[in-house]
């Protein structure tokens, strides 16, 4: 199943930077799934530019902080 969102990852200064994530995720884990998980196909996006993709492999390993921070609530949320 496909689902999209944002995710408001909190600023040094205060204030949020907006992370858009696109996941495809199955309702068991698998070998293609992120460390073996339920996301097979994973896009985020920080003002328009990918900063992580994931399609039965990592294609953009996480680029930044944000990055890293997203997918470890999404991994959270969904594994």
């Amino acid at each position: 199943m496909w689902r999209e969102g944002t995710i408001g990852i909190p600023k040094k200064d205060g204030g949020y930077k907006a992370v858009h994530y696109s996941v495809k995720v199955y309702e068991e884990g698998s070998q293609f799934g992120i460390n073996g998980g339920k996301i097979s196909k994973l896009t985020l996006k920080m003002y328009g530019v990918i900063i992580a993709n994931y399609d039965r492999g990592w294609d953009i390993e996480p680029t930044c902080e944000e990055a890293n921070l997203a997918l470890c609530i999404l991994l959270n949320e969904h594994n």
